[in-house]
């Protein structure tokens, strides 16, 4: 399972949450998944970008996880430019979503995390809420508000996991 949407919409919690029932779950965000560009970065609608665009997934590391076999169901979350090279691999991509006022709110007052805090940082992921995200529902088998409990957004994803 793919688990995507802008900053702030609850990528890095629901993880924490699936890794606490046994769930395989990787945050994209954590050191060593993700590599600058090689080149200039990419433009144009129809790419998925991410947040903060200066950064890819890691593909030859990408491709080794997805193609390793395991016992269990896999949850990748993250919102990178070039994820949609790997939509074919993931049986289930669900798109996180918030209001923006609960997204602008989580930004400013996140303690995890301190992208998003500067007001730059907020209306740029404001500006991808309107943008991206309309994106990545076109590939979404689920679309969740993640403005539910977090318990009842673990639920859903672990009864798409069929876990």
């Amino acid at each position: 399972m793919l688990l995507t949407g802008v900053s702030g919409t609850g990528k890095s919690s629901a993880i924490v949450a699936l890794r606490q029932l046994g769930i395989e779950a990787i945050d994209t965000d954590e050191d060593g998944w993700r590599v600058p560009p090689a080149g200039p970065p990419p433009h144009g609608p129809a790419a998925l970008a991410e947040v903060q665009p200066d950064w890819l997934w890691d593909e030859p590391r990408m491709a080794a996880l997805l193609a390793a076999e395991r016992a269990g169901p896999l949850v990748v979350a993250g919102a990178v430019e070039n994820q949609g090279r790997f939509l074919d691999r993931f049986d289930h991509v669900v798109v996180l979503t918030a209001p923006a006022a609960t997204i602008d709110e989580r930004l400013r007052t996140r303690t995890t995390n301190p992208y998003g805090r500067d007001p730059d940082q907020r209306a740029r992921v404001l500006a991808e809420l309107q943008e991206v995200e309309p994106l990545m529902r076109r590939h979404a088998t689920r679309v969740v508000d993640t403005t539910l409990p977090l318990d009842q957004v673990v639920a859903l994803l672990v009864a798409d996991l069929g876990a």
